[in-house]
């Protein structure tokens, strides 16, 4: 919405949520605290915030307002229930129509931003008609306008998209919301399709490229064996055009929020309409996926003769790529916890994800200073780096932020206890910057 009202100066922009907190944090003064980390927002934001971009709780008036309204909600997979573990939870999908349907004047564009399942809008326009006062003579359009854009590069990928897809039934809801991207997007990258396209094609495209990522990693597996090298290889395979190179880097799996819960989503909408062949298929991405995290997990244990107990371990990333603070689904996570597990004491550094954060996904207190009697199975957060690595048994990169791909490897090695290792999942460290120090060295791929 912030790239929407920068390209859009005529247009008056007003982002909802019932968290009275986080409208707080994007009120604030001080753009630091807004609620999400992303290179160029906050500029993006200085620059419309109060002009118009507005962040507010009053959903009535803003409903009211409204022409167009944009349901940008959570649409997380289901706990329980029918499709517990596989199908999305559509509530939050459903307590937006009916706001809408409640608040709404005149004609209103009902436009999907989040991920959903294919046949969503139907839905949608289900709570729309039925809840609305029969004496009103609101009318409503459902529009699908999924976003591909990658986290890190959001802003860019917002700003310079590959294509802008717009699915419906009605031409002139299209046009209007298309009137909107034109003012930065050129017409011949606009698609237009019907509204199950559209919904089906956000789905394809992340579980697409969760498979290109499972795939380049269980390559890599058979590098490491072999005495290939994965860049090597992911290389070769993305100067065929055919292939293209982007999400073929070897690491320690994917996360995010839509990845996994996009491919679930899949794998229950194959299983509902009996397609069981493609549904095995789509878990197999995932399977891939959640065995190269253990994968890592057991290498770290195997390389410190076979036990991590009372061992310090310096995790370096925890978000789960660079360039973000998002840590949802972030293979760091699992990692940890299976490094707890087996008694080993992590010393964590992320340079944006907070120890609250933290404590919240390995679901335990870290804590305040340690001795040897509490030396097992737990986790402090450090803000330097050095102190995080200071007597370390081992250091692990998980993430591929730029603060770790050019430090004092001589050094650090130094600091740490021997016998010492660096193990480097996403191969940010090169080979130059490793000479001359004591460390043993594990790369992801590497054979």
């Amino acid at each position: 919405m912030a790239v929407i009202a920068h390209n859009c100066p005529n247009l008056q922009v007003t982002v909802v949520d019932l968290n009275q907190e986080k409208i707080s944090r994007w009120n604030d003064p001080d753009l630091s605290k807004i609620p999400v980390f992303e290179p160029g927002l906050e500029k993006v934001v200085k620059e419309t915030r109060f002009k118009n971009l507005h962040f507010s709780t009053n959903f009535e008036e803003a409903i009211k307002k409204a022409d167009i309204i944009f349901i940008s909600v959570n649409t997380p997979t289901k706990e329980k229930g029918v499709g517990a573990g596989h199908a999305s939870d559509l509530r939050f999908v459903e307590s937006s129509a009916r706001l809408v349907s409640k608040f709404s004047q005149g004609h209103t564009i009902v436009v999907e931003k989040s991920t959903v399942p294919i046949r969503t809008a139907a839905t949608i326009m289900s709570i729309l008609d039925s809840n609305k006062d029969p004496k009103d003579s609101k009318t409503f359009d459902v529009l699908s306008n999924p976003e591909f854009l990658a986290e890190g590069t959001a802003i860019n990928d917002l700003q310079f998209p590959d294509r802008v897809l717009i699915g419906g039934n009605n031409s002139l809801a299209i046009d209007a919301l298309e009137k909107i991207y034109l003012n930065w997007v050129k017409k011949e990258k606009i698609i237009r399709t019907n509204l199950w396209s559209s919904e089906l094609s956000k789905l394809s495209a992340n579980a697409f490229l969760a498979q290109r990522v499972s795939s380049i990693n269980a390559i890599a597996e058979l590098c490491e064996v072999t005495g290939a090298d994965i860049n090597e290889v992911a290389y070769a395979i993305g100067e065929d055009r055919r292939i293209g190179s982007k999400f073929l880097q070897a690491g320690p799996g994917f996360g995010g929020s839509c990845f996994t819960k996009d491919i679930l989503n899949l794998v229950y909408l194959c299983e509902y309409f009996g397609l069981n062949e493609a549904s095995n298929y789509w878990k197999e991405v995932i399977k891939i996926n959640n065995y190269q995290k253990n994968r890592i997990s057991k290498v770290v244990a195997d390389k410190l003769f076979g036990t991590l107990t009372q061992k310090k371990i310096a995790i370096l990333g925890f978000s789960f790529k660079s360039n973000t603070n998002d840590t949802r689904q972030s293979a760091s996570i699992k990692i940890c916890k299976n490094l707890l597990e087996e008694g080993a004491y992590l010393a964590i550094h992320d340079p944006k994800v907070s120890k609250l954060q933290i404590a919240i996904d390995l679901e335990c207190e870290e804590i305040s200073n340690h001795s040897n009697c509490d030396y097992i199975n737990k986790w402090q957060f450090f803000e330097k780096i050095e102190d995080a690595v200071y007597s370390a048994d081992a250091i692990i990169i998980l993430c591929d932020w730029d603060c770790y791909k050019n430090l004092d490897w001589k050094e650090i090695s130094n600091m740490m206890r021997a016998p010492s290792w660096l193990l480097d999942t996403r191969n940010v460290v090169s080979k130059k910057l490793l000479k001359d120090t004591n460390l043993n060295v594990w790369k992801l791929g590497l054979g």
